[in-house]
């Protein structure tokens, strides 16, 4: 993933956002360590929004497709209510290894569930209200995971979608994945169903709240 900022207005906000445990900051060593693709991971700006957005939310339920190496899981799971639950969906078994052991290791994993398969055949199956959803997985999928999660979104539920500028590809799309969420972010602002603003921070997070 390319930065859309300079990597000194980056660390300056880094430097300026409150850090994060430092059980998640040895958790984001250890990936770039040992794991394929590292930049995937949420990283310390997305993964404090995301703790601070889940904090003004208070969700029951959060359903976060695509976990890794748990960081963004994590983060959420840090804000989440007491009573609150994460259902995070990935169908890579090394990371959910890494994944499992982070949660097992952290005062806030009891709070979350991982399950191992197809994200979309996890969300089709699950007979719940979702009130805040995190979808960052297979670009090409994302149509399909948002239609899903919104049917089943409470009104006034929140879903965030990662890497929606697609490293800027987003303006000329030339590719399966930047074509897809380009073609998506034209659905969602036109989505009556919904309020919608892209934020750029990192690669771009759609913040979506379903109206009421």
């Amino acid at each position: 993933m390319l930065s859309l900022v300079s990597e000194e207005i980056e660390l300056y906000a880094e430097q300026n956002t409150r850090p994060e445990p430092e059980a998640l900051q040895k958790l984001m060593a250890y990936t770039y360590e040992h794991m394929e693709l590292p930049q995937m991971l949420t990283g310390r700006l997305e993964g404090r929004m995301l703790k601070m957005l889940v904090q003004l939310a208070q969700p029951k339920l959060i359903v976060e497709v695509g976990t890794f190496t748990g960081y963004s899981a994590l983060s959420m799971a840090e804000g989440l209510p007491q009573d609150g639950k994460i259902i995070t969906c990935d169908n890579d078994p090394d990371a959910q290894k890494v994944a499992q052991a982070a949660f097992d290791a952290s005062p806030f994993g009891h709070k979350i569930e991982l399950r191992l398969g197809e994200a979309i055949d996890t969300l089709r199956k699950l007979d719940a209200v979702i009130d805040f959803s995190f979808i960052d997985a297979d670009k090409v999928v994302y149509l399909e995971y948002y239609e899903t999660i919104l049917a089943k979104t409470r009104p006034g539920g929140v879903i965030l979608l990662d890497n929606m500028l697609q490293s800027g590809h987003v303006l000329h799309p030339d590719d399966a994945a930047s074509k897809a969420i380009h073609k998506l972010n034209q659905i969602i602002c036109k989505d009556d169903r919904v309020e919608n603003v892209l934020l750029t921070v990192r690669d771009g997070v759609q913040f979506v709240r379903k109206k009421a």
